[in-house]
């Protein structure tokens, strides 16, 4: 198994560079096709319309063709310089449908998290999370803050023995037969109580190459889940966390699991999300 096909999202933000670049790291690394999708806010510009006359809609969308044809020159020349095969993609429509389309069509997604003191990096509401959860494809999401000085060299597998976890580590294979260091960790309540985690996927790594550590991460009273793996992912210096994505069938604005959420919204370290 590998990965053939990556896809990149690309938009007008300060972060996009940095996460084209990751992207054509990881197809150097895997051969792969590398397909540059810019998807960018439809509906950001709109209000302006009412406070200023002089913005119309003409102007918009030649404002927007600027911008679509110069991170479009960008792309290619960093992706020529790599060597690397590829494409560009700039659909119409809405960015959610759009993407979702085009990411059900490669094996891996690379996409940034929200910056919220970067306007362009905003796409649609709840752009990242719907993603996630409609693709079908594991999906890596890049922190905005920081820098990411290694990828996949230093692996967390958040593990829980539920079917998100077990479709995120399959999807990460390719990413764990490569890095140095492997932890299947589990956070539990009880440590002294519950049986230790983790140890019944070992035989599943090792017949694909993969060795692994196990871990067993007792989590304080007060202190989630979430943040206990962001507590673990500090103190082993990993670089990158794979994890199931969890939703309920509930409101929008409560779709999302608690982890889920937690680490879209505060993470440290690029993280492998599948659902």
């Amino acid at each position: 198994m590998t990965y053939q096909t990556l896809l990149v999202h690309v938009d007008d933000s300060r972060h996009s560079e940095a996460r084209v670049d990751l992207a054509l790291d990881l197809a150097l690394k895997y051969n792969a096709h590398l397909v540059g999708l810019y998807v960018v806010c439809q509906e950001i510009f709109r209000p302006l319309l009412k406070r200023d006359d002089s913005l119309n809609l003409a102007t918009l969308e030649a404002q927007g063709a600027e911008r679509r044809l110069r991170a479009q020159e960008q792309f290619t020349a960093a992706a020529k310089r790599a060597g690397c095969r590829f494409e560009w993609q700039a659909p119409a429509g809405p960015a959610v449908d759009a993407a979702t389309l085009y990411a059900r069509h490669a094996d891996l997604l690379i996409v940034g998290q929200e910056d919220p003191d970067d306007q362009a990096s905003y796409v649609a509401r709840n752009f990242i999370e719907d993603l996630v959860m409609t693709a079908g494809r594991p999906v890596i999401v890049v922190p905005y803050a920081g820098r990411v000085a290694s990828f996949g060299e230093n692996v967390v597998v958040a593990w829980d023995g539920s079917r998100e976890a077990a479709r995120a580590l399959a999807d990460a294979l390719p990413i764990l037969k490569r890095a140095r260091f492997v932890t299947v960790s589990t956070v539990v309540k009880h440590p002294d109580r519950d049986e230790p985690a983790g140890f019944d996927v070992s035989g599943y790594l090792e017949r694909h190459g993969v060795r692994a550590g196990f871990a067993s991460i007792p989590r304080a009273s007060g202190v989630s889940t979430g943040a206990t793996l962001l507590n673990q992912l500090s103190d082993v210096h990993a670089d990158l966390i794979v994890m199931g994505a969890y939703a309920h069938a509930r409101a929008r604005e409560q779709v999302l699991g608690g982890v889920t959420r937690t680490m879209l919204e505060t993470m440290t370290v690029p993280v492998l999300m599948s659902h």
